[in-house]
């Protein structure tokens, strides 16, 4: 996924399948991955750990718009779309609303039509099959309408990146207001972006 760079060492979380190689490659210890599952935010260059600097991949308060505290922070309905996902961020979006994580105690819940929707919550790639269900889901959701792209496909294409079966130019439409990394992002990783968005002090 071409997630490391070299010169200066650089990690980017939005291509980063999480598969441990480059930490057990590296003997030097360079790359360390932890338990830490805060990794949640509206930008992607904090997604961009780079050695000797000190990154902290969380939401930024200056970047949340107004209204989706305003309206949003007690409640958020969202609809999810798989655009191409091999259903893996949809088994731990799905394991959030279980017992265990249960994000519906904090008002945030997944629904079936659009219409009823908050926000769009995008998995995988963005295929060109998938590119017309995004638009018209995404055109159905009432303002101020969050955009909350989930796993290291949605956010860079992940292995599929080089694929000419993509159509990810609709982001630049979009215009995300949340990244979840991971390949599948922890049920807490997501509950925890969401709660450092809505509940942004503005």
């Amino acid at each position: 996924t071409r997630a490391i760079t070299t010169e200066p060492l650089r990690l980017a979380l939005d291509s980063c399948i999480f598969c441990l190689e480059c930490q057990d490659a590296c003997p030097e210890h360079k790359i360390r991955f932890t338990n830490n599952y805060k990794m949640g935010t509206n930008q992607y260059e904090r997604l961009q750990i780079a050695e000797g600097k000190e990154n902290l991949v969380c939401v930024n308060p200056a970047l949340v718009r107004n209204e989706i505290v305003r309206l949003l922070g007690r409640s958020l309905k969202l609809r999810l779309v798989s655009a191409g996902s091999c259903n893996g961020c949809e088994l731990e979006l799905n394991a959030a609303g279980n017992v265990n994580f249960d994000m519906g105690r904090y008002g945030i819940e997944f629904v079936a039509s659009p219409r009823h929707a908050d926000g769009l919550v995008i998995t995988g790639p963005i295929t060109e099959n998938s590119l017309a269900s995004v638009k018209l889901t995404y055109e159905a959701i009432p303002s101020p309408n969050v955009v909350i792209l989930v796993g290291a496909c949605a956010l860079s294409g992940g292995v599929f990146k080089e694929s000419p079966a993509l159509r990810r130019e609709i982001l630049s439409e979009l215009k995300p207001d949340l990244l979840v990394p991971g390949c599948p992002p922890h049920p807490l990783t997501f509950i925890n972006a969401i709660l450092d968005l809505i509940k942004t002090k503005v």
